[in-house]
C-alpha cells in the first residue's frame, strides 16, 4: 500500500516551502520517523519524517517550491527490508578480528572506531574535515559531535605568485547563477524595510574589556566546573543589556500603529550566522536569568542555529538585539534594526589601544560598541544614557551582579 507523505504545515502564514534536499534516496527503505527531507522556510529550516515504514518514492524535486499539504513523496509499506549488506568497513573489520585471534595479539579497534556520529559526519562535511584524521573519543573510538565541533579545517595554502607580478592566464570570466533560498529573500526583504520605514540612528562608545577579562580569566575554570558550561562575554553583555532595558524602557519597546507598546519583559534576540544565512533566535525572560543560565541558552541555540534545528517559535518574537560582529574580526559597524524592535547593540572586536587613565598611557583591551535605534521612539538621551549605562555595567562588572552602581545603592537610588 502506497502512503502519501504530503507537507507539513511549519508555521503559521507560511503558504510554502522549498525542499532543500533529500536526505534519503529514491528507493531506499526508510523507518518510520526516520529524517528524509530537509523543507526550508523563509523563516527556518525543518525536517520531513517518515510517517510508515517502507520504500521511499520522491515525487517532488529537490530544490523545488511545494504547497503546504502538497504531496512530496509516497511510502509502500507493503516492502520488505532489504537484506544487511557487509560493508567494506564491517568486512575490513571481520578480517583485522581474525588476524588478530590467528596472531594471538589483542584488539586495539572496532568497527566504530574512527566512525563518525550522523551529528558529527554533517560538521565535518561542512568544514571539510576528513574523518580519519580525527581520533574519536567517543565509546569505542567514535567521533563524538564534540571531536567534531573542535577540529580544524584544513589549511588553505596560498596560490604561489610569480615575482614578476600578479598575472593569471588561467583565469577564466565564468558566472554561475544561484537562486536565492527563501530564509534569504526573507533576510533581505526585512533589512531594507528596516532601512526605508524607520528613522534609524546609531550611537557608539567604547568599553575598557579589561575588568570582565579579569574577572572571566580568575572564576572561568570553577565557572565551568559548578555549572558545566563555559563563561564567555555574551553573559555579560546579555545582563548589562538587561540591567539597562529595565531603566530606559522605550529601548525595550516598539511602535504598534500609533501606539507605543512597552514590555514589561526581556526577551533578547541573539544574531548568529548559521549555513543558510543570518538567524536571530530568542532567549526569553531573560531578567530571569542568572549568567550561567543565559550562558546555556545561547549555547544551545547556537549549536541549533549551526545544526539548522531552530524552531518557528525560537525565532519569533523578541524585544531587543544583540549582534556579535567581533567573532568575525569586525572593529565598527552600524547594525540593522530587527523589526519590530526599536533598538539593537553591535558588539565587535577587541583590541589592545593605548586610553589615558589617572593622566598615564596605558596599554588596555577595548571594545567598540554600537547602538542602533529608532529614532521614531528611542530620544537621543535615552539611546546615549543605555549605552553608556552598559558601558559602565562592563566595566565595573560586580554591578552585573547586583544590578546596581553602589553608590545608587548608598543614596536608596
Amino acid at each position: 500500500m502506497d502512503i502519501e507523505l504530503k507537507i507539513p504545515s511549519v508555521g503559521e502564514s507560511i503558504s510554502e516551502v522549498t525542499i532543500s534536499k533529500w536526505i534519503k534516496n529514491d528507493g531506499d527503505y526508510v523507518e518510520m520517523d526516520d529524517a528524509i527531507a530537509e523543507l526550508e522556510s523563509d523563516k527556518a529550516t525543518v525536517e520531513l519524517n517518515a510517517t510508515h515504514t517502507g520504500t521511499l518514492k520522491i515525487l517532488a524535486a529537490e530544490g523545488s517550491e511545494i504547497k503546504i499539504g502538497a504531496v512530496a513523496a509516497t511510502i509502500n509499506t507493503e516492502a520488505s527490508a532489504p537484506a544487511k549488506k557487509e560493508t567494506a568497513k564491517e568486512s575490513e573489520t571481520k578480517e583485522e578480528k581474525a588476524s588478530v585471534k590467528e596472531e594471538g595479539r589483542p584488539a586495539t579497534s572496532n568497527y566504530a572506531s574512527g566512525t563518525p556520529s550522523p551529528a558529527a559526519a554533517k560538521i565535518l562535511a561542512e568544514k571539510s574535515v576528513d574523518p580519519s584524521t580525527i581520533n574519536g573519543t567517543g565509546k569505542d573510538g567514535r567521533i563524538t559531535k564534540e571531536d567534531a565541533s573542535t577540529s580544524q579545517q584544513p589549511e588553505i595554502k596560498e596560490p604561489e605568485v610569480a615575482s614578476k607580478g600578479f598575472e593569471n592566464k588561467g583565469g577564466t570570466r565564468e558566472q554561475r547563477r544561484e537562486k536565492m533560498s527563501n530564509l534569504r529573500k526573507t533576510v533581505a526583504k526585512r533589512l531594507v524595510s528596516a532601512k526605508n520605514e524607520t528613522a534609524m540612528l546609531t550611537t557608539f562608545n567604547e568599553v575598557n574589556m579589561q575588568p570582565v577579562m579579569d574577572l572571566r580569566n580568575k572564576y572561568k575554570e570553577k565557572f565551568k566546573e559548578k555549572h558545566g558550561i563555559g563563561l564567555g562575554f555574551m553573559s555579560f553583555f546579555t545582563r548589562a543589556c538587561v540591567l539597562a532595558l529595565q531603566k530606559y524602557p522605550s529601548v525595550n519597546a516598539y511602535i504598534d500603529s500609533t501606539d507605543i507598546l512597552f514590555n514589561d519583559y526581556c526577551d533578547i534576540s541573539i544574531a548568529v550566522s548559521g549555513p543558510k544565512g543570518l538567524m536571530v533566535p530568542v532567549m526569553r525572560n531573560t531578567e530571569k536569568m542568572s549568567l550561567w543560565d543565559i550562558e546555556k541558552q545561547v549555547s544551545d541555540l547556537a549549536i541549533k542555529a549551526r545544526d539548522n534545528k531552530l524552531t518557528i517559535e525560537e525565532m519569533t518574537g523578541g524585544t531587543f538585539t544583540i549582534s556579535n560582529g567581533g567573532v568575525f574580526g569586525s572593529m565598527m559597524s552600524t547594525p540593522i534594526l530587527n523589526p519590530p524592535q526599536s533598538a539593537i547593540l553591535g558588539m565587535h572586536n577587541i583590541v589592545e589601544r593605548p586610553v589615558a587613565e589617572k593622566g598615564q598611557v596605558v596599554i588596555r583591551p577595548v571594545m567598540f560598541v554600537a547602538l542602533s535605534y529608532d529614532h521614531r521612539i528611542i530620544d537621543g538621551r535615552e539611546s546615549v544614557g543605555f549605552l553608556v549605562m552598559v558601558k559602565n555595567m562592563l566595566e565595573n562588572p560586580h554591578m552585573l551582579l547586583t544590578g546596581k552602581d553602589p553608590i545608587d545603592a548608598l543614596m536608596g537610588l
